[in-house]
């Protein structure tokens, strides 16, 4: 927990020259650019005691992601200790003058003591100068833009527990400081008094160091960003992948070649001597870890002896990260032994050049994960071949990879190992130079596929730089279209790497079988949920379907639609088009777009995220997909029970009809969140499309469409507990899952994906006025909002409900103390956002500013995130969030204002059209807005419209320190779904519990309206059923839905009368067609009134059958 802070306390004991003087004889004398990392012989102070200790010692024992009992770099760190308060000890005597480029850096990892994950934060070195005053009183900054001084860094919140945190400060940017000697080095804490703080330093730095030379956008990137991660802690949960634009492959460098999850770790995996390894450098296509990897295949280059090691540990390769380079084009390292590896590479092929020291022997090995493949090396031919079968648990769909390479230098011996897996090796003679050339391709499709793929794609004269150099202006065409002026150094890579992640994802899974001036794209499909690829090929081709057109895989949707999907809408349109018409391609081959594509149908996560992706994208203006099939897709999705677990929505059978799903289905409460979403997106896709038709009948139907889903995306509010201020589960019976007295909304899962009800209570971001009705209007939406930022999370053992035991997400959201806040996972996403519909900006432009300012750090050691990232998720995020907009409510046209985080940006939209943020005066105090002109005129609502960004626009932000009143009027906020101070309406069906259905017979037809789609009656044993016993209202809409198959051809009459009244016509329909058993339609009623009963004449061909009945009425559910 965080403790009351109290002001720095004024030490006057002896002045500080003084007192140094006194201490010089008991410090050790440093000479000019000082550095320690306290290794054997390196400098090391005295061990203390007294307020605050500090000891030389191995490292802390249980750091989240990095190496145990090491220091950062070494085998040894500085601890520090003290029983709290404020103390303060020199560490060491220097005698550094500041010159322009003179910098501080240092390492700290601080301790949690006692549950206490706060109190450690608190720690920070600093410098006296010659004049006895320290650089901590100066206006110098970190790279964070935290002054020195412990007060100073716990405040900022930039340190988390068990984490190593860099922190380098450029001395020389002050002017005041240029010419000053420094004369020590200090330790400092400051806790609150009786919290006891531990930690560790390592790494001290004090010297010269030269800024970053970047010449291009991709030269920023750092591909090991978000790499030192595991399943604990995420800082990213990323790898280092080499590749192209949405490329076919991955090319990485891997610390553990026998996983299929983590494929490299920072400094986890280091060996004794805490150096980073290498057991292979991979091919790969893994879209995170929790979905695992794919159809891999493996290289390794060694000099010794004789045949290689192919044991992983003992093949490893030692390297220092000074020598490894790990940008987006291109992936190089020079190992401890002299050997050198580069990669560079193209779509579905990649050059290595691997250099090897004088006289050495030259092998490469190559291996896999496991025994899931097959391996060829011919003599004769001197060219290798093979496939891989290897697969995650959740890599459904996937079938086989053919492999082929070749090489410039002759073979002296090649042979197997035996390993258990498809090992093999070559032992080349590599000239005079000692360099080997690899050429290397896969495909999908066949053996003969890759060798066409790599004819290609690599010339026979390409090097390194040749094949580096146009990936590197694939990268750039996109990382260039940002220009973010005069920012930091930090901030240039945080952002191009966001970029990067991007557009690393999804990726494309089709080939070029034609030729490069006339090309003809094929693919393999893998739109199945398929488990086992082995029976899927032969060892030179595959047997899945081989069909016409681009196809792309790799996303999550459920991760990705909030920002990664506008994302690519706003800066890149042409490929957001082509995207989309990717996963259409799979809805083709598949029948349904997946949730998780990985590539094909996998069961994870909830909601059908893909349609309010898809129809957003269509209502921004993006063209090169079709939208009438998108359209389709989405329907399915939304209508349709789904015929297994891998696709569509779960809980369909009866949520359709309750407008809930129920506590019976895993998670339903987050489907149904999720559901109301992605219909606000169906609707108002259908309501465009309606204007578009090319018929009457297609207009009514899609008009009907967007009505019927409009109401459906208020159906959230059918779990709003008003007695517990909650969301939460209901069962089939309407019971809420917790008594609502004893409900708590910090436990974690059960109804809660990745989350709790605190997350979860804002979860209606494209009706933020009727959130706002449900909790009593905007301004007690904004005191839910406060408290949700003001409660801590705690990650407490007793909150971890039905995970268990405590998950990384709740470790992450404790620690970036932002309350209940988890940046860590998408459904927290829009929370900051959702101030403005409690007319309250400026408390969306604070949090936003914090989130942007100190959740995106660390990226130089591998960190750079507060979670995982998720294919660009999380990226895309701070993307929008710092350009001062974000897409609040996705499937609708429009964005919210935040606070941008630059003085200037620049983003080309492509067609000369520029987005433009001007914001001069802007600072980490100023961070509110006083006033926006939008093209020069000015702006208070707290949204803009697409096709105004997306035009070209300049947005000019006048920034202060305090919140102003702009952005505050009634009519201010953004746009809802619900109008301001009403309640979610929705429609509720008049044959409630009390309602009858009776055939001509006099049967009863419970089956018809039992709000399961499981039982149905045969269309010919229908004929005619009587509605009786509704409910009150006047029913505008009705729906039908088909039994266990689909309906070619079906025609009906809905009749109706009042009390004693006789029958009249409501609604009449022939040539009706049901595509999908199981589906849900609605239909308008010609002739709405408020009747007694009703009855349905119907006729179908065949063995049709009808599950069920709805008369819907507005009015809540």
């Amino acid at each position: 927990m965080t403790l009351p802070r109290r002001p720095l306390a004024r030490h006057a004991v002896l002045p500080l020259a003084l007192a140094f003087a006194c201490a010089a004889t008991a410090l050790p004398a440093l000479a000019q650019d000082f550095s320690t990392s306290f290794e054997a012989g390196q400098p090391a102070p005295k061990a203390a005691t007294g307020g605050l200790q500090v000891k030389v010692g191995n490292g802390p024992a249980t750091p989240y992601a990095a190496k145990s009992n090491a220091g950062y770099s070494g085998v040894r760190a500085l601890g520090y200790r003290s029983s709290g308060g404020s103390a303060r000890t020199a560490l060491f005597s220097t005698d550094v003058t500041i010159g322009a480029d003179t910098t501080l850096s240092w390492m700290v990892l601080p301790e949690i003591v006692g549950g206490d994950t706060v109190a450690s934060t608190y720690v920070s070195l600093d410098l006296v100068l010659d004049d006895g005053s320290r650089v901590s009183a100066s206006s110098a900054r970190d790279h964070h833009g935290v002054a020195l001084g412990a007060q100073a860094q716990g405040d900022s919140k930039t340190l988390y527990p068990q984490q190593w945190a860099h922190k380098q400060v450029r001395l020389g940017d002050v002017p005041a400081l240029r010419g000053r000697r420094v004369v020590a080095v200090e330790l400092e804490v400051d806790s609150a008094a009786q919290a006891p703080t531990a930690g560790w330093i390592d790494d001290i730095r004090l010297g010269d160091s030269a800024r970053n030379s970047a010449q291009r956008p991709s030269d920023w990137v750092l591909t090991t960003r978000g790499t030192q991660s595991n399943g604990t802690f995420s800082r990213g949960n990323n790898f280092p992948a080499t590749a192209v634009p949405h490329g076919f492959n991955f090319w990485t460098p891997v610390t553990d070649a026998g996983s299929l999850s983590w494929l490299y770790r920072w400094n986890e995996q280091n060996d004794a001597a805490n150096r980073p390894r290498l057991q292979a450098l991979a091919l790969s296509h893994e879209p995170s870890p929790w979905m695992g990897d794919r159809q891999t295949f493996q290289v390794m280059p060694s000099n010794t002896r004789g045949v290689p090691e192919a044991d992983r540990s003992k093949r490893a390769l030692t390297f220092s990260r000074d020598n490894e380079v790990a940008r987006p084009h291109r992936y190089g390292v020079r190992f401890d032994n002299g050997i050198a590896a580069t990669i560079a590479p193209t779509d579905h092929a990649a050059l290595f050049r691997f250099d090897f020291p004088k006289g050495s022997d030259a092998n490469l090995l190559f291996d896999n994960v496991d025994a899931r493949g097959g391996l060829t090396l011919d003599p004769a031919t001197q060219t290798l071949s093979g496939y891989t079968d290897t697969r995650s648990g959740l890599s459904n769909g996937a079938t086989r990879m053919f492999i082929v390479a070749s090489f410039d230098r002759p073979w002296r011996s090649s042979g197997t190992i035996k390993t258990g897996r498809p090992t093999g090796y070559v032992k080349f003679d590599p000239g005079t130079e000692g360099t080997v050339h690899m050429r290397i391709a896969t495909s999908l499709i066949s053996l003969e596929q890759a060798r066409h793929n790599l004819a290609l794609e690599l010339a026979s004269d390409d090097d390194i730089a040749r094949v580096a150099g146009r990936a590197q202006d694939a990268w750039d065409a996109r990382l260039g279209r940002f220009d973010i002026g005069e920012a930091s150094d930090d901030e240039k890579t945080t952002l191009y790497s966001n970029v990067y992640r991007l557009y690393l994802y999804p990726n494309s899974a089709h080939e070029n079988v034609g030729t490069a001036a006339a090309p003809d794209w094929r693919y393999a499909s893998q739109a199945s949920a398929g488990e086992d690829a082995r029976d899927d090929a032969s060892a030179s081709r595959s047997f899945a379907p081989i069909r016409d057109g681009k196809v792309y895989v790799n996303n999550g949707f459920w991760d990705t639609f909030r920002t990664t999907w506008p994302a690519y809408a706003l800066f890149t349109p042409d490929d957001a088009g082509t995207l989309v018409q990717g996963f259409l391609e799979q809805y083709r081959a598949g029948g349904w777009v997946a949730r998780w594509s990985s590539p094909g149908y996998a069961d994870l996560m909830v909601g059908t995220s893909s349609d309010v992706a898809f129809a957003d994208a269509w209502l921004k203006g993006i063209q090169g997909f079709d939208a009438a099939e998108a359209y389709q897709a989405a329907l399915r999705n939304a209508s349709v029970v789904p015929p297994d677990r891998h696709v569509g929505r779960k809980g369909m059978r009866q949520s359709s009809f309750r407008g809930y799903a129920s506590t019976d289905t895993h998670e339903g409460m987050s489907w149904t969140m999720e559901g109301a979403l992605n219909d606000f997106g169906i609707a108002n896709m259908a309501t465009e499309l309606a204007k578009r038709a090319s018929s009457p009948a297609e207009r009514e139907r899609y008009s009907t469409e967007a009505d019927y889903f409009r109401n459906r995306a208020g159906t959230y509010a059918t779990l709003f507990d008003p007695a517990a201020g909650f969301f939460q589960g209901r069962t089939e019976e309407g019971k809420w899952r917790v008594d609502s007295a004893k409900y708590d909304p910090r436990v974690w899962g059960y109804d809660y994906t990745e989350s709790n009800g605190w997350t979860f209570a804002f979860t209606a971001p494209h009706d933020g006025e009727g959130l706002a009705a449900l909790y009593g209007g905007r301004e007690a939406l904004g005191k839910k909002l406060d408290a949700f930022f003001s409660t801590p999370e705690t990650a407490d053992t007793s909150l971890v409900g039905s995970y268990g035991g405590v998950i990384h997400e709740m470790t992450e959201a404790r620690d970036v103390r932002l309350g209940m806040y988890a940046h860590s996972n998408q459904p927290a996403h829009h929370i900051p956002w959702m101030y403005l519909y409690a007319g309250q900006p400026w408390k969306t432009q604070d949090h936003v500013r914090t989130i942007l300012e100190r959740l995106y750090l660390g990226s130089e050691i591998g960190q750079g995130y507060p979670g995982d990232e998720d294919n660009g998720e999380t990226s895309a995020w701070y993307l929008f969030a710092s350009l001062g907009i974000y897409p609040l409510r996705m499937g609708a046209p429009e964005y919210v204002i935040g606070s941008p985080l630059f003085k200037q940006a620049r983003v080309q939209l492509g067609d000369g059209k520029v987005l433009t943020v001007n914001a001069p005066a802007n600072s980490r105090e100023n961070r509110y807005v006083q006033s926006l002109k939008i093209n020069g005129k000015p702006w208070t609502k707290t949204w803009v419209p697409h096709e105004l960004i997306a035009a070209g626009a300049t947005l000019d932000f006048e920034m202060g320190p305090q919140p102003s009143r702009w952005g505050t009027g009634p009519d201010d906020a953004p746009r809802s779904l619900t109008a301001p101070g009403q309640r979610p309406a929705g429609l509720h069906d008049l044959l409630g519990s009390g309602a009858k259905a009776t055939l001509a017979d006099g049967s009863v037809a419970a089956d018809l309206i039992d709000n399961d789609a499981d039982s149905a009656l045969g269309m010919g044993d229908v004929g005619t059923v009587t509605f009786t016993g509704l409910t009150d209202g006047q029913a505008t809409l009705y729906t039908l839905t088909s039994g266990e198959s689909s309906i070619r051809a079906a025609e009906w009459v809905l009749e109706a009368r009042a009390a004693g009244g006789s029958w009249k016509t409501v609604d009449q329909r022939k040539g009706e067609a049901f595509q999908w058993a199981q589906q849900t339609r609605p239909f308008k009623i010609a002739q709405p009134g408020k009747y007694a009963e009703y009855r349905l004449r119907i006729k179908a061909q065949g063995r049709a059958e009808l599950a069920e009945v709805e008369l819907l009425a507005p009015g809540a559910h």
